[in-house]
């Protein structure tokens, strides 16, 4: 893959009409046909990141700072009051209200284009972590005992330490 170049001026530029050398397999020239090296290794520094899809402001520029992030304050919020109803000896509604919320979460990012920081990878990878972590949940808080509102029946066969009633 390595061409000649016939002569170049003073400053080391190529003349119209030369060839490109390529110096090493990993060298491609630039926009004015100089070789330049580029490399597959990722950077030392990382010097940007691409905003998620849908990780724009969820209200306009000018709101206060929590109306424009609204959506993750909702979502936040309403598992904290989950986590505060679990402290206070709601277990079961304190861990519903928090799978409640991230199915929540889910929802508005299914719904909405833009629902600034709850967008935190692709929308479908969201999707899919924030309703399967709120799926799981919701289910287990609906099956904790004494008393389980929801009864699977294989499951009594293959957990060793079920607690009947």
């Amino acid at each position: 893959m390595s061409a000649e170049r016939g002569a170049s001026n003073v400053s080391g530029e190529p003349e119209q009409g030369d060839e490109i050398t390529v110096r090493d397999p990993v060298s491609a020239p630039d926009a004015e046909g100089r070789p330049r090296r580029t490399t597959r290794r990722f950077p030392l520094f990382t010097r940007d990141t691409a905003r998620p899809e849908g990780g724009g402001r969820a209200a306009p520029g000018d709101a206060p700072a929590p109306a424009r992030q609204w959506p993750i304050l909702c979502v936040l919020l309403t598992v904290g009051l989950g986590l505060l109803l679990t402290a206070l000896d709601q277990f079961r509604l304190g861990t519903l209200l928090v799978g409640v919320a991230l199915l929540a979460g889910a929802l508005l990012r299914w719904l909405m284009p833009h629902v600034g920081m709850l967008a935190v990878r692709s929308r479908f990878t969201d999707i899919v972590t924030y309703g399967g972590l709120g799926a799981v949940i919701v289910l287990l808080a609906l099956m904790v005992q004494p008393h389980p509102l929801l009864e699977i029946p294989f499951l009594k066969d293959t957990l060793h330490f079920t607690v009947d009633g």
